[in-house]
């Protein structure tokens, strides 16, 4: 009888998305088929601290406000670069951990969403679901991520960015973009940080709550038009699914409107689109996901005019897997379960490993 695979689930994090996490997190234990793998759960406390978290029962029956409450690791954790047989360290006391065949990082926002966590599972040599170093660190800075698509002939909405140092006035940031405007954190996820401004006063407290979550901030211009959404799987062939639309009942798809109000959103699986307008979608989310180097899975959210503009919000390298999120909703409707999709995402990490592993490092 062949061993189990030993997949590191690694959620939590120090970030602003922390609670998300735990959610994605508590769907993929669930979903995660135990007669093929062996769980291994690896907490990231929200100071940064890395646990091996030998009960996750709690996540099971947790609500997004108390999730983290039920977390009593005791076993602090250290990774080790370049070490097949003793990945990980037992700092408490310390002894080597169990080794991983695969790691699935379930977090969102900085310090594990943006090439971080990444690095270190590369210095590892452990494999890992999702975009790798590169792709993980341009898709997570809208920034340098929206430079790219626009270099590619690829539309997207008109913004500038600064930092405190070069804090663009409101008047400057009206007569480039127009009114309203959309301030966001140039590394964040989830909404988190984003605001919309109509006045000096709203655009000054914006830059203001952005300033908190990131050194760079970006402000880009308002665009009318239908939020679609394409999920991404696949290596060097890449795969689209069918799109989604999101219909906020908010003033935008802030983040009460994702996580908190069961009412923030309704969804649209699939949206209701003319089948050139589908393949349009499907076509540039690929694109989209060359560009910006992207391998594993990624979801890719546009905007739709009423003139049938397409133009390129953001993409979620590590996409969200609660209950209501749009990545395993839109892979279910275009034929792939949720277990069958957590299978294909660890079988792709597994291969692209072995495809680098190949590559010569001595010359």
């Amino acid at each position: 009888m062949n061993r189990k695979q030993r997949v590191g689930i690694i959620y939590g994090g120090k970030s602003a998305e922390h609670e998300v996490s735990l959610q994605s997190a508590k769907n993929i234990i669930h979903a995660l088929d135990r007669e093929k793998y062996e769980l291994v759960p690896i907490f990231i406390s929200k100071d940064g601290q890395w646990f091996l978290d030998r009960d996750t029962e709690y996540l099971q029956q947790s609500t997004s406000e108390d999730a983290d409450r039920g977390i009593t690791p005791d076993i602090k954790l250290a990774l080790t670069p370049g070490c097949e047989n003793n990945q990980f360290i037992e700092t408490t006391p310390a002894q080597s951990a169990r080794t991983i065949d695969v790691a699935f990082p379930v977090l969102h926002g900085t310090l594990g969403e943006d090439g971080s966590v990444q690095g270190s599972l590369k210095l590892a040599n452990i494999p890992f679901v999702g975009a790798s170093v590169l792709g993980s660190a341009v898709g997570m800075d809208k920034d340098v991520c929206k430079r790219l698509l626009r270099d590619a002939g690829i539309p997207n909405a008109d913004f500038i960015s600064m930092t405190r140092q070069d804090t663009i006035k409101f008047a400057d940031a009206i007569e480039k973009l127009g009114s309203p405007l959309f301030i966001k954190p140039a590394n964040m996820g989830s909404s988190v940080g984003i605001s919309k401004a109509e006045t000096e006063q709203e655009y000054k407290a914006a830059l203001d709550d952005a300033f908190l979550y990131d050194s760079k901030i970006i402000v880009e211009s308002f665009i009318d038009g239908r939020e679609i959404e394409c999920a991404i799987l696949g290596n060097e062939e890449l795969k689209a699914s069918l799109p989604g639309e999101i219909m906020p009942s908010h003033d935008f798809y802030s983040y009460t409107a994702k996580y908190i109000d069961s009412e923030g959103a309704r969804l649209e699986i699939p949206a209701k689109l003319t089948q050139e307008t589908t393949l349009r979608i499907q076509e540039t989310a690929i694109q989209v996901a060359r560009v910006l180097c992207c391998e594993g899975m990624a979801r890719v959210d546009f905007f739709l005019t009423a003139d049938d503009t397409l133009y390129v919000n953001e993409i979620n390298t590590i996409p969200g897997f609660t209950q209501i999120s749009m990545y395993p909703k839109l892979w279910e409707i275009s034929g792939l379960s949720y277990s069958f999709l957590l299978d294909k995402l660890i079988d792709l990490a597994l291969k692209r490993h072995k495809r680098d592993s190949a590559l010569k490092t001595q010359y």
